[in-house]
């Protein structure tokens, strides 16, 4: 019988516009064209809007004389002498000083928190619910505001400073000894690094002795006397060389001493209390994560609630724990732009600033982008390591 198709005949082919491949290609093409074309449009709107600004372009304007004060600076900063390069960096330095002591303060809230959610002491585990439940679902913005605007203003005038071990607390900061370093501190500071390195060493030797023979030792109390103690002892063989600077109270102000200005302890405060709310949380899974097995096989050993924590659980809850806690951190450092409403001068105030004074915004943005990438990227690649250094390895 015959067949309508001959056996060898090959099956039509699709007009070129319905072959998929040749169709994919040519989206593809033609979106590229679109983003280059509409780039290569907004960089000449750019251009054209700059000359008829008379706004050079170029980095050129980071040489020049700032002409404004920054009112909080960890380096040597005035207006008259400041360059805008310079002003850069003094933000920049503001910003790494809020997201260093936020971070800190913002893992030990969570970590505090964390742990007290699961109390069964009623009021402890209720007293950290209603902590988390509302600083989670109140604005930051509004909470940096209360901090600046409702606690720290209630604080007295200078007159009327609160003081203790040596410093002041008023309205116009927190008053602090300032250190001032004489010849031989390079003996003292040679004993600190050589305390956190000792530390270092007795904690994987006290690791590794309980992972052998399963009894706990003493490391924060013993880590903790070298660390006080080395430094102590190279202090009062050379000499003393550290000598403190303590702050002075007059009637409409305090003199001397350390400084904390009341923008930079409400960001901090609002920062820490903020993202260690989220961190409890975080803290809370992960400990619920580990298996209950690994409690009663503590408890068998013998371990009271706190070894079982420190020795047992903790270190199992990590692995739950780092991940996410590193997307806190993260948002910890960007939310510290939001110092501006409050006026802390961080990297974005001072940028700001510099953008209104020289015009030159492409600039401005460009390097605030880099900073806040860099910054961002430097912590997830910390987190990482540490994420792939307390991960669990078969044997």
């Amino acid at each position: 019988m015959a067949s309508g198709v001959q056996q060898g005949d090959a099956a039509p082919r699709p007009a070129f516009y319905n072959d998929p491949k040749i169709r994919g290609l040519f989206f593809q093409v033609l979106v590229l064209g679109l983003v280059i074309g509409g780039a290569l449009y907004l960089i000449g709107n750019t251009l054209e809007n700059r000359a008829r600004l008379g706004v050079a372009a170029g980095f050129g304007f980071l040489g020049r004389l700032s002409g404004f004060d920054i009112s909080q600076t960890l380096i040597p900063f005035s207006a008259s002498t400041g360059s805008f390069g310079r002003a850069f960096i003094v933000g920049l330095l503001n910003t790494l000083y809020v997201g260093v002591v936020g971070i800190v303060l913002a893992t030990i809230i969570g970590f505090v928190m964390g742990i007290a959610r699961l109390s069964s002491n009623w009021l402890v585990n209720r007293v950290a619910l209603v902590y988390v439940e509302v600083i989670r679902n109140l604005p930051l913005l509004l909470q940096l505001i209360f901090w600046y605007a409702v606690v720290l203003a209630a604080l007295p005038a200078p007159r009327e400073s609160i003081e203790f071990l040596g410093g002041a607390l008023n309205i116009r900061g927190l008053f602090l000894p300032r250190p001032i370093f004489t010849e031989g501190i390079a003996v003292e500071l040679g004993a600190l690094v050589a305390a956190i390195v000792g530390v270092f060493f007795l904690a994987r030797w006290a690791r590794a002795r309980f992972e052998q023979t399963g009894q706990p030792f003493h490391t924060f109390w013993v880590g903790l006397g070298i660390l006080i103690g080395l430094p102590v002892v190279a202090h009062l063989l050379f000499g003393g060389p550290v000598e403190m600077e303590y702050p002075q109270l007059t009637a409409f102000r305090v003199q001397g001493g350390f400084v904390l200005l009341p923008e930079f302890l409400a960001i901090v405060l609002g920062l820490s209390v903020y993202t260690g709310a989220f961190i409890a949380e975080i803290v809370r899974a992960g400990i619920l994560a580990v298996n209950k097995g690994q409690w009663e096989a503590a408890g068998a050993l013998g371990l009271n609630r706190g070894q079982m924590l420190r020795l047992i659980i903790i270190p199992q809850a990590l692995r739950v724990i780092i991940p996410p806690q590193t997307s806190q951190y993260l948002n910890l450092v960007k939310n510290s732009s939001l110092g501006v409403a409050i006026g802390y001068p961080d990297f974005f105030n001072v940028a700001s600033t510099i953008n209104n004074q020289t015009g030159q915004a492409v600039e401005v943005i460009a390097i605030t982008m880099g900073v806040y990438l860099t910054f961002s990227l430097l912590i997830s690649l910390f987190m990482n390591w540490y994420n792939a250094r307390m991960a669990l390895v078969e044997r």
